[in-house]
C-alpha cells in the first residue's frame, strides 16, 4: 500500500457550471497513471467573509471567465506542489495556502486552490482503491445525511416575488435515504401539478425549485402543505419545512431594517421588519407550519439578533449560519462564544481548501453544532460533497431540487454510498 505517492502533474481547464458560467476544473496526476478530477462551484450570493473567488473581469463570458485561475493552477500551484505526497492532504493544503499568501485567497483565488485540493483527494482515493468517503472518513461512516430538498426558489435565486430565498422540505423518520429521497421527490412532483393546474408558472429558479409569483411566505408554505397532502404525506410527521431566508440580502444597514421587496410589491405597501419584528415573523410562521430549520435568519453581522433568536427558537428549530459563518473557523468560534445559532452550513468553496473546510466542521461539531453540507447556486457534476457529508457524519445535505443533473448527481451518489454501506 502506498505511503508516499508523489504528485507528477496538475492541470486545469475552464468548464461551464449549471448556470452557464465558467468554472474551474482541475486534474492531479500521481503514480504515472492515476488521475483525480474535481470541479469548483460558485455562489450567487456570496458572504462578506467567504474566501475570494477569482474571475477574469474581462469581456469574455461577461467578465466571469476563469482563465486567470486556470493559469494560476498550471503555473504557480504546479510549481509549488509537484513532487509532494498526494496522500498527505494537510501538507498539500498548507502549501496551497502558503503559495497564495493572503488571508482570504485573493491572490490566486479560492476556486484555484480548491480545485487542486479536491482533485488531489480524488487522486489519493483512487490510488488507495477506496471510495472518497472512506479516504476522508476512515471506517467510521455509517449514516447517510437527511436531505433538505429545495422545492420553491425565491430571492436572488429566482425572478419572482418571494423574498425568502429557499423553501425546502425535510423528510421525517423513514428507514433509509432511498425512502427519504422518494418522499421528497414525490412532494416536489405533486407541487408541480398543483401549480400547473392552478395557473401558476412552473418555471424553476437557480436551484431547481419552482418560482411562482406569490404574495408572501405563508402562501408558499400553504402550497407545500397541499403538495404533501396530495402525495399522501402528513406535515409535521412525514414532511417538515426548512427556510433559507438569506437575510443579509434583505438587510438595509442604514435603516437597520429588513426590506421585503417582493411582498411589498404584491401587497401594494412597503413592508419592512426590524430584527425583533423579523424574529416575531419567524415565530408566527413556526406556529402555523412545521418549520424545523431556518438558515441565515438574520444579517451576517447582527450578532445581538442571532443571540436573541437562538435563545427564543434554538430549542425547537435548527438555526443555521451560512453567511454568518462562511465556513470560516474564526467566525464559527465567535458564534460559539456568542451563543449564536446551533448549526453551521458548510460550503467547501467558501474556505478555499478541503483541510480548512474540515477544520470548520470539526470546530462546530465539538461545540455541539449540527452540520449541513451544501451545494452552491452555480453547481457542477462533481459529487464530492455527498462523500464529504457521509465522511464527517453531517446531519443534513442541501443539494437542491430533484431537477438538473448537477443536483441529482449528489443524491444519486448518496444512493450508491448507502448501498455500499449496506444500510
Amino acid at each position: 500500500m502506498y505511503r508516499y505517492l508523489p504528485i507528477q502533474d496538475i492541470y486545469a481547464r475552464e468548464i461551464l457550471d449549471s448556470r452557464g458560467n465558467p468554472a474551474l476544473e482541475a486534474e492531479v496526476l500521481a503514480g504515472g497513471e492515476i488521475v483525480g478530477r474535481a470541479s469548483v462551484p460558485s455562489g450567487a450570493l456570496t458572504g462578506t467573509y467567504e474566501a475570494t473567488e477569482l474571475r477574469d473581469r474581462e469581456a469574455r463570458y461577461l467578465g466571469k471567465g476563469v482563465e486567470r485561475a486556470v493559469e494560476n493552477v498550471n503555473n504557480q500551484l504546479a510549481q509549488a506542489v509537484i513532487g509532494m505526497n498526494v496522500l498527505d492532504q494537510a501538507a498539500l493544503d498548507k502549501m496551497l495556502v502558503k503559495t497564495d499568501g493572503s488571508r482570504d485567497k485573493r491572490n490566486l483565488g479560492a476556486n484555484t486552490l480548491l480545485g487542486v485540493s479536491m482533485a488531489a483527494a480524488h487522486t489519493a482515493a483512487l490510488a488507495l482503491k477506496i471510495p472518497l468517503y472512506r479516504y476522508l472518513g476512515g471506517t467510521n461512516p455509517k449514516e447517510i445525511p437527511i436531505p433538505m430538498m429545495t422545492i420553491l426558489d425565491g430571492g436572488i435565486h429566482a425572478d419572482n416575488t418571494l423574498d425568502i430565498q429557499e423553501f425546502m422540505i425535510v423528510p421525517g423518520k423513514s428507514k433509509n435515504f432511498r425512502e427519504r429521497l422518494r418522499i421528497c421527490t414525490e412532494v416536489y412532483q405533486n407541487l408541480k401539478e398543483i401549480l400547473s393546474k392552478s395557473g401558476f408558472s412552473i418555471r424553476t429558479g437557480g436551484e431547481g425549485g419552482f418560482a411562482p409569483d406569490l404574495p408572501d411566505a405563508k402562501e408558499a408554505l400553504k402550497l407545500i402543505e397541499d403538495a404533501a397532502k396530495r402525495a399522501g404525506y402528513q406535515m409535521g410527521r412525514d414532511i417538515f419545512i426548512a427556510l433559507d431566508a438569506a437575510a443579509s440580502r434583505l438587510y438595509n444597514k442604514d435603516s437597520r431594517k429588513y426590506e421585503f421587496f417582493g411582498e411589498s410589491k404584491m401587497k401594494g405597501q412597503r413592508i419592512t421588519r426590524d430584527t425583533e419584528e423579523l424574529i416575531e415573523y419567524y415565530e408566527e410562521l413556526a406556529g402555523s407550519f412545521p418549520i424545523c430549520a431556518i438558515e441565515d435568519a438574520l444579517d451576517e453581522d447582527d450578532w445581538d439578533g442571532w443571540r436573541t433568536i437562538t435563545e427564543r427558537l434554538g430549542e425547537k428549530i435548527q438555526l443555521a449560519g451560512d453567511a454568518l459563518f462562511s465556513t470560516n473557523v474564526q467566525r464559527i468560534k465567535k458564534g460559539i462564544q456568542e451563543g449564536a445559532a446551533n448549526a453551521v452550513v458548510i460550503k467547501i468553496n467558501q474556505a478555499g481548501t478541503l483541510s480548512e473546510a474540515f477544520e470548520a466542521i470539526e470546530t462546530a461539531q465539538k461545540a455541539g453544532y449540527q452540520i449541513i453540507i451544501s451545494h452552491r447556486y452555480g453547481e457542477t457534476e462533481d459529487t464530492a460533497i455527498a462523500d464529504i457529508a457521509v465522511a464527517f457524519h453531517a446531519e443534513h445535505i442541501k443539494a437542491g431540487a430533484p431537477c438538473g443533473t448537477e443536483r441529482t448527481a449528489k443524491y444519486n451518489q448518496l444512493l450508491r454510498i448507502e448501498e455500499e454501506l449496506g444500510i
